[in-house]
């Protein structure tokens, strides 16, 4: 993986911190999920080990926890 990918559920603290990210590591270096719109990627980012968004995966497979907006689950509905 080249780029970060970052999930998220569209809540307000999860568009303040993509537009954080992307002005942090640029739109280039990072792949957008929004997890509400995109149910199918749930599993990706479970698999990933993120347990609630927003999330950032970073290239070498880190996730990073950023702030709290919703669980996983939540998510899930």
């Amino acid at each position: 993986m080249s780029k970060s990918i970052f999930y998220h559920a569209g809540c307000p603290v999860c568009i303040s911190a993509e537009h954080d990210i992307i002005n942090l590591i640029g739109s280039n270096n990072v792949e957008i999920i929004h997890l509400g719109d995109d149910k199918a990627r749930i599993v990706e980012a479970e698999n990933a080990g993120v347990k609630s968004v927003p999330a950032l995966l970073t290239p070498n497979g880190n996730i990073l926890h950023i702030n709290f907006g919703a669980s996983i689950e939540e998510v899930k509905g």
